[in-house]
């Protein structure tokens, strides 16, 4: 039999990493829908905050207490009510999601180039720069992500990018790990030993197969992300080492307004049911993304 004269014919029937009609399919999904829902409200709501909403989020209004000093229940002027200061409750709420989705894009982003760079390198060349990669990786799954980013944010001065970093730096951890393991998987796939054999380099081994192959993963992952990042922001937010005040973060709304949550409830509950609606949307998101683009779901749908 004559060898294959071109790098390309040994993969030529190897499945595209990719399968079309992936949003075809996601619309097709009712829970996805759902979640599609949740994360296009978020989005819009603080794209077009100025826009939705009157009132700047750090105005303190005297029309927005009661006669005896105390918020204004949700309805009329203020659809979701006031807080402690007289604040629009919706208004604090649509520019948190800012806050939110800033630093869940930009912490997660950054996460998965660091995880997946890190998980490429060990899980492709191995030898002691995988071990020593690896074990690095091991040793930062050790600490809680919770603690290690309260002691990493409680060091720096607490502020909107330093809070993506730190939770960038506590989150890269788990992405590697899972793209060490798909890339060592590949390593040892046929098609890539065809490759070797006929004589292709590195860079295009890397580039050409072993990343194409890993995207669904890094979508899945990426995706699954934000929702942890958004409940980790929201949490050092609500803690004191996060976003400041008078910044609005859900968290921090959260932590402003819970001493007063017996009697104003609706202070607590919009903003908690804001971070429970976009974590959520993305879950639902990205669990439906791990259903289409895993190869062994072909033909279900």
């Amino acid at each position: 039999m004559t060898a294959p004269t071109s790098p390309d014919i040994a993969v030529a029937n190897v499945a595209p990493p990719v399968r079309a009609g992936v949003w075809r399919r996601l619309l097709g999904r009712p829970l996805a829908l759902i979640g599609l829902f949740f994360i296009a409200i978020t989005l819009a709501g603080a794209l077009f905050a100025p826009w939705l909403t009157p009132f700047d989020p750090n105005d303190q209004m005297f029309d927005g207490l009661t006669i005896e000093g105390a918020p204004m229940p949700p309805g009329g002027q203020f659809l979701l009510g006031t807080d402690l200061l007289g604040r629009d409750l919706l208004t604090r709420i649509l520019y948190g999601a800012r806050t939110s989705l800033i630093i869940g894009i930009a912490a997660n982003g950054t996460a998965l180039i660091i995880g997946t760079l890190v998980g490429v390198v060990a899980g492709f060349f191995r030898g002691w720069i995988g071990a020593i990669l690896m074990r690095f990786t091991d040793l930062m799954m050790a600490f809680p992500a919770l603690l290690l980013a309260i002691c990493l944010a409680a060091v720096f001065q607490p502020s909107l990018w330093i809070v993506a970093m730190v939770i960038a730096l506590v989150n890269w951890v788990q992405t590697a790990r899972v793209i060490f393991t798909e890339t060592s998987s590949l390593a040892e796939r046929e098609f890539i030993a065809a490759e070797r054999t006929l004589g292709a380099g590195t860079g295009r081994i890397l580039f050409r197969h072993i990343l194409p192959h890993l995207v669904p993963t890094i979508i899945v992952w990426g995706t699954l992300g934000i929702s942890t990042t958004v409940l980790l922001e929201a949490t050092l937010s609500y803690l004191g080492v996060g976003v400041q005040p008078p910044t609005p973060s859900w968290g921090n709304i959260i932590f402003e307004n819970q001493t007063y949550f017996q009697a104003a409830p609706w202070l607590v509950f919009f903003p908690g049911m804001a971070i429970l609606a976009l974590a959520l949307g993305f879950n639902l998101v990205g669990d439906a993304l791990r259903d289409i683009l895993d190869p062994t779901q072909r033909g279900r749908d």
